[in-house]
């Protein structure tokens, strides 16, 4: 039988960063908020969780990597809003986001998740940060412990 890693969502010893984006911030503050909210209720202690505001979605990436590189996390949580507009913006920023945020745990072995909604108005984004169709902030907590403590496991066998 294959050796299977599980892990029980534990966060307690784990630190975590948030990098947040002020863009959108009636959105991203719900996503933040929700996120620390399922951090602290898993077991991460506040004194162990970072918040970073940059400007935009564009900006996660490069914070994203100088915590990641700090040796000082296990995990980094990227939360942003791009909601679509008229133009081709919203595309450019919602790909050069998601491209940057994986390569930076791919670059640097520390689980870097991409809680970006990538929405085509308001409603919709609302509705995904605490809304009827659920909470990213508190899916990519859960996703940021789960995923350092596979890691960490890994690392232990």
């Amino acid at each position: 039988m294959p050796k299977e890693f599980k892990v029980e969502i534990d966060g307690r010893g784990l630190r975590v960063a948030i990098v947040s984006a002020r863009f959108n911030e009636v959105i991203t503050r719900q996503l933040t908020t929700g996120a620390v909210e399922t951090l602290e209720r898993h077991g991460v202690k506040d004194e162990d969780i970072s918040v970073a505001w940059v400007p935009g979605a564009f900006e996660l990436p490069v914070v994203a990597k100088a915590f990641a590189e700090s040796g000082q996390y296990d995990a980094v949580i990227c939360l942003g809003a791009v909601i679509r507009g008229e133009t081709d913006h919203y595309q450019m920023v919602a790909n050069q986001a998601a491209g940057g945020v994986g390569a930076v745990g791919r670059e640097t072995g520390v689980p870097t998740i991409f809680g970006v909604l990538t929405t085509e108005n308001m409603d919709q984004a609302l509705n995904r940060s605490g809304g009827k169709s659920g909470h990213l902030g508190n899916a990519a907590a859960v996703t940021a412990i789960e995923t350092a403590l596979l890691i960490r496991s890994i690392k232990a066998s």
